[in-house]
């Protein structure tokens, strides 16, 4: 998989202020987001991640 730091990732499930898409700030085991629409950060295991992911939106 390739993601890099400061790409937007869609979501198969939403967070729960209804926003899909997440900024990823932090990679490694676990990678630090930050949702588009709440500006909430999360800290979700990689397999968690690569398990509900939709697709990459890159932003370079």
């Amino acid at each position: 998989m390739d993601i890099k730091i400061g790409d937007i990732l869609e979501m198969k499930k939403p967070h729960p202020c209804g926003c899909k898409n997440f900024l990823v700030t932090r990679i490694g085991m676990e990678f630090k987001m930050t949702c588009q629409g709440c500006e909430h950060q999360v800290i979700l295991p990689r397999s968690k991640v690569e398990k509900n992911l939709k697709k990459i939106i890159s932003n370079t």
